[in-house]
C-alpha cells in the first residue's frame, strides 16, 4: 500500500494534467502544509499517515473557518473557494462519527473511567481520544462530553 503523500502527488499529478484548478491549488496547498510539518523541530523528519491526517484536518478546518469568516463579512464567492478546497481535502480524511457513534464512544469511555462530574473531563478525554483519532473533532467531542458529565 502507498503512503497517503504518495497518494497526494499522484493526485495532484492527475489534477494538473485535468486542468482542476480547485484539486490542482488544494493538493498543492496540502503537500506544502506536510513539507512544513516534516521539517518543523529540530531535524527533518518523514511523516506516518496517521501524522499527515492530523495536518489534512487541521487544513480542513482552517478552510471551514476562513469560509464562516467570509460569509460573514458577504463575501460569498470566496467563502465558497474556501468550502470547495474543504471538500477536497475531506476526501482525504478518515470518515466522521456520526451523533450517534460519538454519543456511543463518550458513553462507553464515562463507563470505563468511572467519571463523574465536569472535573473529570481530563479521564475522559484521555481514554476517547485514541479511539476518535481524527474522526471528529475535538470541540464537538468536548461539547458531547461536557453534556453528558455535567447532565
Amino acid at each position: 500500500m502507498t503512503s497517503l503523500k504518495d497518494k497526494l502527488k499522484a493526485d495532484l499529478t492527475t489534477a494538473m494534467k485535468a486542468r482542476d484548478e480547485i484539486r490542482t491549488r488544494t493538493l498543492r496547498m496540502a503537500l506544502a502544509a506536510v513539507s512544513t510539518e516534516e521539517v518543523a523541530g529540530k531535524e527533518a523528519r518523514a511523516l506516518s499517515d496517521d501524522e499527515i491526517v492530523k495536518v489534512l484536518t487541521k487544513e480542513a478546518k482552517k478552510r471551514r473557518e476562513a469560509s464562516e469568516a467570509f460569509a460573514g463579512a458577504g463575501r460569498a464567492e470566496q467563502a465558497q473557494a474556501e468550502l470547495d478546497e474543504q471538500a477536497v481535502l475531506e476526501e482525504y480524511l478518515p470518515a466522521q462519527l456520526s451523533d450517534e457513534e460519538l454519543d456511543r464512544l463518550v458513553a462507553e469511555a464515562i463507563a470505563e473511567s468511572g467519571a463523574e462530574g465536569p472535573k473529570a473531563m481530563g479521564q475522559v478525554m484521555k481514554i476517547l481520544n485514541p479511539k476518535i483519532a481524527g474522526r471528529a473533532e475535538g470541540g464537538r467531542v468536548a461539547q458531547v462530553v461536557r453534556g453528558r458529565l455535567s447532565g
